[in-house]
């Protein structure tokens, strides 16, 4: 019985061994294979060997294939996992709710990130951190001390918090600080980032400084209680400070110590920088401005300081203005410039009696455009732009421009004027100082007179003096005169 069961089980292999290795054949596009033939048990041996080697080639085959398939790839070096340079201060054991002193523990992240890996360099001697992240989680921080970077580093962002000085922070000193310390290049920083704080100075000391660095980014932040500037900016350039809230006191109008507002909101004391959809809620100077090509689009001042002897904008470069001041909003505060060259002040609106004035330092100014503004005042007789002659009069003035600006409730002052007499004479005298900005200056006249009748007289303009234009006929004539008169203006031929 043993060898019919035998002969059977290897009957039935040899079988299925073909039909696998049919279908092997069929699939690569061959189909020549013959079984082997199973005729009787005499040849039952030599067709098991034919099998048997049959199977040791396909053995063989997949074996080399295996081997071809798992063949190491080339060698190209180690393989390096990098993680994002992400500094949690909560992981450093900063208190997130600014019940205890976190100063060390956020200088240790910043310590950590600034010595971090780098990706080469931006600006001559400013190591590229590639985006590294000091997170403050959302946490309140309670600081002692100020957090100052090391010099020399760039591509690094410090956000999403709120600091708070502590009693015994230092009163002449900001919550961060980008300053010289260790500088290593003809920059502090490049491309840093600062955005989403809170920053509450505690009317100790101010809020941030940028000392002589480059493209720093100042975002989404709210800075209070700070006593001497809110933001300091100082040499480098392109600082760009947007979307922020500065104020000494938390108010929004109406405040009863309002009088004792101090300090500066925003300080540039650099070239190239922008200060864009920004208010200044509380400050006795909102901005002031002592660098070149500056400009301000979109900021509302509403420190209410120009009653109490402060100022919304103040431009403190005398000769070297070159500021733009657009679509601003000055709300109960306004503009000081110091011998303004190429200052640009337009599309603005002056709420409450606010107003520009033009402060001599050494009687000039030069390139002045003041247009296309609204003035709102409480019919006081306050003039929309006033002159500062203390310090002498106005002597250099040249392709100054002070037109199409509206006005209600305050007194319209311009560089342009047009007026009309009409009369029956020899004589119409013009008078313009009730709009006239500077006293007694005229560089350019023009008039027409128009006479009824069939006379033809002969005129000209006879005398300009004190801010009059006076026109003579030659004979008595009824007739209507126009003039139109320039401060400003220069002309060439």
């Amino acid at each position: 019985m043993e060898t019919p069961r035998r002969s059977l089980a290897l009957f039935v292999t040899m079988i299925l061994s073909c039909l696998i290795l049919s279908t092997i054949n069929l699939v690569h596009g061959k189909n020549s294979f013959r079984p082997p033939r199973i005729s009787t048990q005499n040849n039952y041996l030599d067709e098991m060997r034919k099998i048997q080697g049959f199977k040791a080639s396909l053995l063989e085959r997949d074996s080399l294939i295996s081997s071809l398939s798992t063949a190491p790839a080339p060698e190209t070096g180690p393989l390096v996992m990098y993680r994002p340079n992400i500094y949690n201060v909560t992981s450093y054991g900063a208190d997130p709710s600014g019940k205890t002193d976190s100063t060390d523990a956020i200088l240790k992240a910043l310590s950590d990130a600034v010595e971090g890996p780098s990706n080469g360099f931006l600006m001559n001697g400013i190591m590229n951190l590639g985006g590294a992240q000091i997170n403050l989680e959302g946490g309140n921080y309670l600081i002692s001390r100020p957090l100052q970077l090391l010099a020399g580093r760039g591509n690094l962002m410090i956000h999403g918090g709120s600091l708070k000085a502590s009693n015994t922070f230092p009163g002449d000193r900001y919550l961060i600080e980008l300053s010289d310390t260790n500088k290593n290049g003809p920059y502090n920083y490049e491309f840093v980032t600062l955005r989403d704080l809170l920053l509450d100075s505690s009317f100790r000391g101010g809020g941030i400084q940028v000392v002589n660095s480059l493209r720093i980014s100042i975002d989404n932040c709210y800075i209070t209680h700070f006593t001497t500037k809110g933001i300091s900016v100082q040499g480098g350039h392109e600082t760009y400070i947007r979307n922020c809230f500065l104020g000494q006191k938390i108010t929004a109008g109406g405040d009863p110590d309002e009088r004792n507002f101090s300090g500066t909101g925003i300080s540039l004391m650099g070239n190239d920088n922008a200060v864009t959809d920004v208010v200044i809620f509380s400050a006795a100077i909102g901005i002031i401005i002592s660098g070149q090509a500056n400009t301000i689009s979109g900021v509302h001042c509403y420190n209410k300081a120009t009653g109490f002897g402060g100022t919304g904008i103040y431009l403190k470069l005398p000769g070297l203005t070159q500021t733009r001041i657009v679509n601003s909003y000055l709300d109960y505060t306004g503009i000081v410039a110091e011998d303004p060259v190429q200052l640009d002040i337009a599309n603005c609106f002056f709420l409450g009696d606010a107003f520009i004035v033009l402060k001599s330092i050494n009687g000039l100014v030069n390139g002045v455009n003041i247009v296309d503004n609204m003035f709102s005042g409480t019919n006081k007789g306050i003039d929309i732009v006033q002159l500062d002659q203390k310090n002498g009069p106005f002597t250099k003035i040249d392709q100054v421009f002070i037109d199409r600006n509206n006005v209600d409730g305050m007194n319209l002052k311009a560089s342009v004027a047009r007026r009309s007499v009409q009369g029956n004479g020899t004589s119409w005298n013009v008078d313009f100082n009730p709009i006239l900005l500077f006293p007694d200056f005229v560089k350019h006249v023009q008039y027409t007179l128009s006479s009824s009748g069939s006379t033809f007289p002969k005129h000209a303009l006879r005398n300009v003096s004190n801010n009059n234009v006076l026109i003579e006929s030659d004979i008595p004539v009824q007739a209507s005169v126009f003039v139109m008169v320039d401060q400003g203006k220069t002309h060439t031929s």
